[in-house]
Order: C-alpha cells, then sequence, then structure tokens
C-alpha cells in the first residue's frame, strides 16, 4: 500500500473541528497567503507596531477579544488550567494515541521563568503519556553569559561546577544560580517522568546551549534520555555536530535525545554573517535544507536501529516529504511506531491533517501547545511570524481541504 495514501494525508475525514474553529482557520489561511506570491498579510498584522495601535484605538477588552476569536484561539492552547486541559481533550478526542508537550511563552525573570516551567511540567504530566516540554537555557540564564562561559563549560562538562576566572563575581553567582536553576527543572522533569527538549537558538549561542544540554543529559539520561537537544537542519555543519555530539554521549555512557528541526532563524543568521564578516552558516537553498534534514534524519534512524532504546529522536517538522520518508524507513528498519524511540511534532493549529493522520496510523505524535495571556502569548506569535514564513506557505493544501470540509456540512455530507 502506498505509505502516503495510508496516512490518509490528502483528506480531513477524521478531522472534524467545531464550524466556528473551522471558519477560523480558512480565515487565516486565506488572509495570511491568499494567493500567488504571499502578500504577507499575517505577517503584517503581527508587527508589534500595528498590534500597539489596534489596542489603542480598540482599547484592551475589545482587543483581546478579537485577538481570541482569531490568532489567540487558533495557535494557543489557553490562559488558565481549564483552558488548557479543554484544548488538550479537545484534540485528543481525534484520536486517544495523541500525546502533547507544552511551550512555555513566559517571559520574564529567571526564577519566574524557573517556577513557569515547574507549572509547565505539572501541565504536562496531565496531557497524556510520555508527555514532553521544551525548554529554553536563555530563559533561566543570561545569552551573553552563555557566549562568554562556552570555553569555562567544556574545560569542566565532567567536573564540579565551580567558579570560573572568566567571569567576573556577580556572572560567577547568576551562573552557578542558572545551573542550579537548570538542575532543578531536570530533575523535577524526571520525577514527573516528562522528557525535556532543550531549543537551539541562534549560531554564536549554541555551542554553549549544546554543552549545557550535554552536562544535562550526562547527570539525567543515564537510564533513559530524559534530556535532548535540538538540531538545525538549515545550518551547513548540523550532520557533523550531531555526530560529534553522539560521539561524545558515547564516551559520557549516557543516553541521547534528539529534535531535528529544519530551523527558523535563517534572515537573522544571514544578516549577522554579513555584518559580522563570517561565512554565512545557512544552506544556500530550500532544496538543500531538505536534504540535510532527511542525511540527519537517516542518521538517527540508524542510531536507533543499533542503540535500541538508548537513543530517541522527535522528527518536528511540517514537511509531507519528510514525515513519509521518516515512515517509510521505520516500516523498513522495522522500528516500533507506537511506543518506540521515534516521535513525530508539530506546531499547535499547523498541518493538523499530518498530525492526526499519523495518531490515527498509531504514531507517536506531540504538538507543541504554547499557553498564557493574551499580552504574554503575542511575542510568541510575532516570532512565530516572522520565524515560520516559509513554514506557513504549506497552509495552502490544508487551506484548500478545509474547504472540502466546510463544502461537506453545508451539503450535509457524510
Amino acid at each position: 500500500m502506498d505509505i502516503e495514501n495510508s496516512l490518509c494525508l490528502h483528506h480531513l475525514g477524521f478531522f472534524r473541528p467545531n464550524l466556528v474553529a473551522l471558519l477560523r482557520i480558512l480565515f487565516l489561511s486565506k488572509y495570511s497567503f491568499p494567493s500567488g506570491n504571499c502578500s504577507h498579510i499575517l505577517h503584517f498584522c503581527l508587527s508589534s507596531k500595528l498590534l500597539s495601535f489596534t489596542r489603542r484605538i480598540l482599547g484592551r477588552r475589545l482587543w483581546t477579544s478579537a485577538l481570541r476569536l482569531t490568532l489567540y484561539g487558533q495557535f494557543v492552547a489557553g490562559e488558565t488550567h481549564k483552558e488548557i486541559k479543554e484544548t488538550l481533550q479537545r484534540n485528543q478526542h481525534c484520536d486517544s494515541k495523541l500525546p502533547f508537550f507544552c511551550l512555555l511563552t513566559r517571559e520574564g525573570w529567571y526564577d519566574k521563568n524557573a517556577q513557569s516551567m515547574i507549572t509547565c511540567l505539572d501541565l504536562s504530566v496531565g496531557g497524556a503519556p510520555n508527555p514532553m516540554m521544551q525548554l529554553k537555557v536563555t530563559a533561566l540564564m543570561a545569552a551573553e553569559l552563555c557566549v562568554s562561559t562556552v570555553g569555562c563549560i567544556k574545560q569542566q562538562l565532567l567536573g564540579a561546577w565551580m567558579s570560573f576566572s572568566c567571569l567576573s563575581q556577580e556572572e560567577n553567582q547568576h551562573f552557578q544560580k542558572s545551573l542550579r536553576r537548570l538542575n532543578s527543572v531536570a530533575e523535577y522533569a524526571v520525577e514527573k517522568g516528562v522528557r525535556v527538549l532543550v531549543d537551539a537558538e541562534y549560531t554564536y549561542i549554541n555551542p554553549a546551549l549544546t554543552l549545557v544540554t550535554i552536562a544535562m543529559m550526562a547527570t539525567w539520561n543515564t537510564q533513559k534520555p530524559w534530556i535532548s537537544n535540538t538540531y538545525q537542519a538549515y545550518l551547513k555543519d548540523t550532520l557533523e555536530r550531531l555526530k560529534q555530539d553522539v560521539a561524545l554521549a558515547e564516551r559520557l555512557g549516557v543516553c541521547f535525545g534528539v529534535k531535528l528541526v529544519r530551523g527558523a532563524y535563517l534572515n537573522k543568521e544571514r544578516k549577522l554573517a554579513k555584518e559580522k564578516g563570517y561565512p554565512d552558516p545557512v544552506q544556500p537553498s530550500w532544496e538543500a535544507t531538505n536534504e540535510s534534514y532527511r542525511r540527519c534524519l537517516d542518521f538517527g534512524l540508524d542510531q536507533v536501529s543499533q542503540v535500541k532504546e538508548r537513543f530517541e529522536m522527535i522528527v518536528a517538522t511540517h514537511n509531507e516529504a519528510s514525515v513519509t520518508h521518516a515512515v517509510q524507513r521505520m516500516s523498513q528498519m522495522g522500528i516500533n511506531k507506537n511506543a518506540g524511540p521515534i516521535s513525530f511534532g508539530q506546531l499547535l493549529g499547523m498541518c493538523d491533517q499530518v498530525s492526526l493522520a499519523l495518531g490515527q496510523a498509531g504514531y507517536a505524535i506531540y504538538k507543541s501547545i504554547p499557553y498564557g495571556s493574551v499580552e504574554e502569548v503575542i511575542p510568541y506569535l510575532i516570532r512565530r511570524a516572522h520565524e515560520n514564513q516559509s513554514v506557513l506557505l504549506g497552509i495552502r493544501k490544508e487551506r484548500d481541504l478545509l474547504r472540502l470540509e466546510l463544502w461537506r456540512r453545508i451539503l450535509r455530507r457524510p
């Protein structure tokens, strides 16, 4: 049987949003990318200046209500625990095998962020079996400090965390507190049975983030891959770095976890490279990025076949070709698709036909679920609009499927 058809990637026969949600999705998809060359209306509407202007004109209450009915309602789980649980139940109703993980969007002081992550872990536990949570290291540690301490972290990866001569007394204190915050979140996650996916960010900070993550792996991944690192396939050196990190984990005798993404900071990375005068770290084309993703994916699948439960990977993509390739390779290699070491992930409100098809076929599928108040989540939505323009191009196909579903309901067809 053709694997693409067996996954039902081209129809929404099992997807039953209520009428309000269906119309909202159609509205957002139509006015995000109407036709031909993208006019980026959604991208324009999510500009901070326009949002600030409309809030002054409409007032806080009307402005918040409008966003809740549109963007917020589509891409955010809610603000209260009750709203978040309702979102989880609504999605799981489509297929009982769909687990979820929460993505923290609250930004503020580091200690407050750590406590918010503990809350996020509790929410993740209540969602479904084998929950996951994304963690942003720079929400717990100053980004500037990550860059300046990368050499120190290398020297003491296996040793005790002590004061570093390369840092001032104040920086050392913040560094020690940051490590304690990271450790407390990781400890609570393992206690609750929640896997932690550490986000990648920009190339100038990623080496430090990777070293911090591997240090966490050395502590917590002795039996299972509770901690995973994120690898961005749109960077030229991703496969080589992935191989090096896997080799390091093997030397440390710990399990390894991978979250494989294409990446979202393309324009910023190229701008930084031009400003700083170093070679462009980004793949030269979309096709090259796809090939990089496929090679990293194949490497991860080979690792799974060799070390079994000591290596896990989440295939985080909205690209149907990548999903189909992963499913085909898993079938050929005899990798358990349900409770095995490979899972799939997409954003809440994006590519639901792919997510639900995978879940219905028995694959482990996760949706990245942001939560928080409208004011807290707006910065996240602005970033996603800037970072995921290429991803949003893929909603044209989803829009066509939604139109068919709307006509089915109008004509009252089964």
